[in-house]
Parts: structure tokens; sequence; C-alpha cells
């Protein structure tokens, strides 16, 4: 049986200075010279999940602080504590307090601050304008265009891109070495796929697949994270764009059940799919278009397999007349 593990290990390798954040060079390099100076701005991190937004403001504060850093830095979640009052208090009250440390003003940091109403948001404006002396923000967020201009126009933008595969593949292998997990090339690109440049989801991945086998591969992985590989899916659009209605159904509706799949999940994969696919753009377009659809469908409410089916269907359909 594979050794129970307790660690989870995006905290156990989570990087505990700027000098060990994977990817994100320019950014890393604009942080450090914060550190340099002793002086930063407020800060707003943007950027798709598991790209290293809130990693990248807690190495940050461990890097100025050093063992002070628990007395001068807070990290907030805003999707749970996201109300004006929460502002008024607990924002305030952190604020206001002078810092102990060489550094003259603390750090508080609102993770996922686009969840943040719109009251909120304007309180914690007049909040960040009052208490500039004694303490910086920085608003980590996936959707910045969420976040109410008054702020935006108060703070240093840092734009967090998804993690290229070699880098991911970097970290995959340390994580490997460290831990003595058995993987394939395979198994390395699934996780990679799998991810689509989220480090945290792709470290989980392996996680989960190596406490339930002794060799990390590729069907492993698919089965752990309930996707279809890319493999399976494009046969299943093989025998759809070939006007194969009945045989596209068939392996559909197995894969659904071999994975655990709902119908959105396919939908989405087969999206992701498609723009990979050696198509005319026209056909392409066509593709896209019927697949929007299904997706409305299904988030409104649609039945699964009709759906799908449907979608089939004018795939086949769009086949038939090319």
């Amino acid at each position: 049986m594979p050794e129970v593990r307790d660690v989870m290990w995006t905290e156990k390798y989570r990087p505990r200075t700027l000098g060990d954040i994977v990817n994100q060079a320019d950014i890393v390099e604009r942080l450090r010279r914060f550190v340099k100076e002793r002086s930063m701005p407020h800060c707003l991190f943007a950027g798709t999940p598991g790209t290293g937004k809130t990693t990248a403001a807690t190495c940050l504060a461990h890097d100025l602080y050093g063992p002070d850093v628990r007395k001068n830095y807070l990290e907030l979640n805003a999707s749970d504590e996201r109300g004006i009052d929460v502002v008024r208090t607990t924002v305030k009250d952190f604020a206001r307090t002078v810092s102990m440390a060489e550094v003259p003003f603390k750090i508080l940091v609102l993770d996922e601050a686009d969840s943040m109403t719109p009251e909120a948001q304007q309180a914690l404006r007049r909040t960040m304008e009052m208490y500039t002396n004694t303490c910086r923000f920085i608003l980590a967020c996936n959707y910045f265009t969420k976040i109410i201009e008054p702020i935006q126009s108060r703070c240093a933008f840092f734009r967090f891109v998804p993690l290229r595969a070699e880098d991911v593949k970097g970290r995959i292998k340390l994580i490997c070495e460290q831990e003595r997990v058995q993987i394939t090339p395979k198994g390395m690109d699934a996780l990679v796929y799998i991810g689509g440049g989220d480090l945290r989801r792709t470290i989980n991945t392996l996680q989960a697949a190596s406490a339930s086998s002794a060799t990390v591969d590729e069907a492993v992985v698919y089965r752990i994270s309930g996707r279809v590989s890319p493999k399976e899916l494009k046969e299943v659009l093989g025998e759809a764009l070939a006007g194969n209605f009945n045989g596209a159904r068939e392996r559909t509706i197995r894969l659904m059940v071999d994975y655990g799949l709902s119908g959105l999940d396919v939908v989405k994969q087969v999206h992701r799919e498609v723009l990979g696919m050696q198509v005319s753009e026209k056909a392409k377009l066509q593709l896209l278009d019927v697949i929007g659809e299904a997706e409305y469908r299904l988030l409104e409410g649609g039945s699964d397999e009709i759906q799908l089916n449907a979608l089939i269907a004018k795939i086949a359909l769009l086949a038939g007349r090319a």
C-alpha cells in the first residue's frame, strides 16, 4: 500500500521567500526592489487561481520583516469577510496601529478582494487613504475589473500569468524527487494538462494520484481528476465530425459513466480540444458557437443527456454541410 501522507504538499512546498517563487520573474524583480528600498505602494495582484498571488504577498512580508512577520502582517479572505463591518473593525484596527519592526509600515492582504461588496470597497478606499503611513494594502483578485476605479488608481498593478509548462514540470520533478514518487513522462504531461497553469491544482492532483497508486501515470491522473484524456475526447469528436452520431453518442455516454462526469465537464473539455484542432477557421467558429450554446443551456438547468445529444448532433450536421 502507498505510504499515507498527512501534510498537504501545496503548503509543504509553498515558497517562503521571493527567490523561491516559480516564474513571474518581472513581478519578483519589482517586489525585490520594494524589499531593498524598505518602501512600497498599495498593490493590486490580479490573475487566475494558482499563479502565486497570495504566495508572493507572503514572501514579500517574510523578506521585509523576517522574524517579526507575524506582528506586522495580516491576511484576510475577503470572500468570507466581505461586508463593510469587517473594513470598519478588523481592517481599520490593524491598519491604525504602528509597526514594531524596522520597516515603518505593516502589510494587510485582502485575498479574493473582487468578492467584496461595492460598499465595503468604498469604505476600504477611505481606510487606505487615512492610514497610508502605517499600513500598506495588497489586494489579490481573479478579476480586477470588479475592483472599483478609486482603489485601482491607488494601487500599483501586478498581472500574474498562468505558469509555463516547463516551470510546472520543474516543480513536479522536484516534489517527486523529495517525496520519492514514481511518475511517467505521460503522467507528467497529464498533470500539466489538468493544471492549465494552476500550480496549486497540479500539486494537489499529484498528491492525490501518488496516494492511490505506486506509479503516477496518465490513466491515474485523469481518473483522480475526473477528466477525460484528450485522446479519448478527440476520438469522440472525430466520430461526430465524420457524421457518425450514434458512435459519438455511445462513446460520450461511456466516458461520462467511466469518469463520473457531468454534462458541463464534458462541454468544457470539448471546448478546450476544439481550440487546438487542425480545422479551418470557419469550422472552428461554428463549433465554438454550438459549444457555447450547449454550455448556456446546461447552466440554465438543461438535461445533461439531451444537451450533449444535441451538441453531438449539431457537430455532425456541421460536418455534413462542410
